[in-house]
């Protein structure tokens, strides 16, 4: 165990180390790295297919199982972590194949934030998939990330996902899977792009809880490719370490930045810190705040979070005025470990963290812990203007803030809480919906990052939400790139900038849109001397679609 130290006080910088992973879990010798890639022009969304127009279903019972990787989960509970996982030889968990002629796909998943647990061939080319749940879990099985060998260019492939948890899904809206394939990334330089046609998104096995299918046609580039499949465009822990390495050995970057280990995990990862600010006194500074991955199967926040530390880190001029209006405290990865085994939600506690910043377990939550210690610290001493945590949203397009109203404040500071996604909108327009944006503080959302550092006095915590799918606004209606994500980065920058000028015309400007938009919410006509002051949040807004938490961990 780690020795006690003072909370939220980070250590001093370490190297970079390999990850750890739970001694239960195996892991393959492989390096699994993909290049970047844009697409030369959005990717639309698909039409869905009709689910009275699913042609058949597919049986597992009556299947071969070809890929079967089971965890030997020692109780209920983590225990140890390791280096590379379990030890001694590896296990087969893919059927051998028969002979050259075997069309059988060979799947894989034992690798940083893979997750797929079976494989049940149903068909010459047809798929059942089953995912591994959250760790010392039964549930939470969103995030997918698996490799598959030996394919074939010529036939349609249909798989099926039998386990996911949720009811609702952007699947049956236009969302696409990603495929990435070694062999197009190796030759003409393409790297993750959507695939599937006849995507469904229904109802499966009438057991409680409930589970649902996720399925999609693909035909694969290749003959004998090694492909991978995802939800969204993977970020993981090594990731995130390469990209510190890099900044480290910056000379011009790192001069901004100090990287500094603020806990480590359950596993003994670290939870890095960044603190950004240019040279000179900070006296009189003011703080900004921003972490992500609390949950690990978001991972199109952690490519928002990098697009913001690039552009904090760079010698464009707005940058060099943030670094020198602002201290920025950054903590880009808050639960190492659930991204490196591939959970879609929770930590090594089997629980989700973003539940957990009330409860005083710094030995359960360390990341959570010690970023609220941290704020605590810094509110001592400094205002913090904005908390921002990044997410990702599994039910609803666009991109969209949730704030703190809870009723009880007066008309201006209510007010206040609604400008700052207000002008996210209007510098990302084809991207950012402000109508989608929330300000009820319900009581399930007590223990979130949001909701608990607004307790603890910062005037303006919000969760960034960003969609597994893209926009529907401007008339895109298509996917988001990585560059799209990256760019939500630079453009909360422009906003803080925005949110904070001396000179006072924005901000009344957005103030004044505000206070109209909550009129016409009512039923009144702007400048009607209607009122809506003493209306509570939850009548301004339906509570029917909020945070994307599945069912409560109870």
């Amino acid at each position: 165990r780690q020795p006690w130290r003072s909370p939220g006080v980070p250590q001093a910088p370490l190297s970079l180390p390999t990850p750890r992973w739970p001694v239960e879990c195996e892991v393959i010798q492989e390096t699994i790295e993909h290049i970047e890639w844009v697409p030369p022009k959005p990717e639309p969304f698909c039409p869905p297919m009709d689910l009275e127009q699913s042609l058949y279903t597919l049986s597992e019972e009556q299947g071969t199982i070809v890929y079967h990787s089971n965890p030997a989960l020692q109780g209920s509970c983590f225990t140890c972590a390791r280096v590379g996982g379990a030890p001694g030889p590896l296990s087969s968990p893919a059927a051998p194949l028969e002979g050259p002629q075997d069309t059988t796909l060979l799947f894989e998943s034992r690798f940083e934030s893979g997750n797929l647990q079976k494989a049940i061939k149903v068909g010459p080319y047809e798929y059942v998939l089953m995912l591994r749940p959250d760790l010392y879990t039964a549930k939470h099985t969103q995030w997918f990330y698996f490799r598959v060998q030996n394919t074939r260019q010529e036939p349609l492939y249909r798989f099926t996902i039998a386990n996911m948890a949720k009811p609702k899904s952007l699947y049956g809206r236009g969302l696409q899977p990603l495929l990435y394939s070694q062999r197009d990334a190796q030759s003409r330089g393409i790297g993750w792009r959507r695939v599937g046609t006849d995507v469904c998104y229904s109802r499966g096995s009438a057991g409680e809880p409930p589970l649902f299918r996720l399925s999609w046609t693909v035909c694969f580039p290749h003959d004998g490719d090694t492909c991978f499949f995802a939800a969204c465009y993977p970020y993981t822990y090594s990731d995130l370490q390469r990209y510190l390495r890099a900044l480290a050995a910056d000379p011009a970057r790192s001069r901004y930045c100090t990287v500094q280990v603020l806990c480590r995990s359950l596993a003994g990862n670290p939870v890095h810190l960044l603190t950004i600010t240019g040279p000179g006194s900070t006296a009189g500074k003011r703080v900004v705040v921003a972490s992500a991955r609390v949950h690990p199967g978001e991972s199109g926040g952690s490519w928002a979070m990098r697009g913001f530390l690039d552009f904090l880190l760079s010698a464009h001029a707005n940058a060099q005025l943030l670094r020198r209006l602002f201290i920025f405290k950054v903590v880009p990865m808050l639960n190492p470990d659930g991204v490196v085994v591939g959970n879609s939600r929770c930590s090594l506690a089997g629980r989700d963290p973003n539940r957990a910043y009330g409860m005083a377990l710094p030995g359960s939550f360390p990341g959570v812990w010690h970023l609220r210690a941290m704020v605590q610290r810094v509110l001592a001493e400094r205002e913090v203007v904005l908390y921002c945590d990044f997410h990702g949203h599994s039910r609803k397009n666009n991109v969209f803030m949730y704030g703190c109203d809870t009723g009880g404040d007066g008309t201006g500071t209510r007010l206040r809480q609604r400008v700052f996604p207000l002008m996210l909108s209007k510098n990302a327009p084809d991207k950012f919906s402000f109508s989608s944006c929330k300000f009820q503080v319900q009581k399930s959302k007590e223990g979130t990052g949001r909701v608990s550092m607004w307790r603890l006095g910062v005037s303006h915590s919000y969760t960034l939400e960003v969609a597994f799918s893209g926009s529907t606004l401007g008339g895109r209606g298509s996917h988001f790139s990585v560059e799209d994500l990256e760019s939500l980065g630079r453009l909360l920058c422009d906003t803080l900038l925005d949110f904070c000028d001396p000179a006072p015309a924005k901000l009344q400007q957005c103030l004044v849109e505000a206070d109209a938009l909550l009129q016409r919410q009512m039923g009144c006509e702007p400048g009607s001397g209607g009122s809506w002051s003493n209306v509570s949040p939850s009548d301004l807004e339906s509570s029917t679609s909020g945070s994307d938490s599945s069912v409560s961990d109870g």
